[in-house]
């Protein structure tokens, strides 16, 4: 089961601050069982939203939507999706502040997934295998808000028409290609993955 999936079940079955068993979207998009930080990025007003997402500057070589950042020295989003993913996974209550908290929750789940990936791996994998495989994963079948099989569609809004989509769609999958380059380089010591990292796929998000 993806992360996401599985923190759609949360909401689904768990009383989230003992609210009723039946949530309204009001009190779900105020509480979500997920990590306590938040995005740096919540207070931009310059980038592009689609839906109530930002579409935040991304360091990257890779083609897509992402604006390139003004300050190539300061974090990115997928740099703070990173930094935060271990920090966030001891968290369970996360209020939403803004939509930058939003891109940081998908890639934080997206992580998730990543690691879940190496971690369950009938054979260890490679540095090169594990870039090879999330390389692969990040552009396929790219999950977002507004799809019928997105499970967290009560807490994010779907993108206005369709070329907000097709915008959103190419964001999210390059932010994704990126953040699964930068996780391979960051978990990966000596060609095998560590130990630490791995240890947060027993956590349910």
């Amino acid at each position: 089961m993806s992360s996401l999936a599985r923190l759609d079940l949360v909401l689904r079955t768990n009383h989230i601050h003992r609210i009723a068993s039946t949530p309204t979207a009001a009190h779900l998009r105020r509480t979500v069982k997920m990590p306590s930080y938040h995005s740096a990025y919540n207070d931009d007003t310059t980038s592009r939203q689609c839906g109530n997402m930002s579409l935040l500057p991304i360091r990257t070589k890779l083609r897509g939507p992402a604006p390139p950042p003004v300050d190539a020295e300061q974090p990115d989003i997928v740099d703070e999706s990173l930094d935060l993913f271990r920090a966030n996974s001891l968290f369970r209550n996360f209020e939403i502040k803004g939509p930058a908290d939003r891109v940081l929750i998908y890639l934080i789940l997206f992580i998730s997934d990543c690691l879940s990936k190496i971690a369950t791996s009938r054979v260890p994998m490679s540095q090169n295998e594990a870039h090879k495989q999330l390389s692969t994963f990040a552009i396929d079948n790219v999950v977002m808000p507004g799809d019928a099989n997105f499970p967290l569609n009560a807490l994010y809004a779907a993108p206005a028409n369709r070329n907000e989509a097709d915008l959103l769609r190419q964001y999210l999958a390059q932010a994704r290609q990126e953040t699964a380059a930068r996780l391979v380089e960051k978990i990966y010591i000596d060609g095998k993955p560590s130990k630490w990292w791995l240890a947060f796929t027993k956590r349910k998000l």
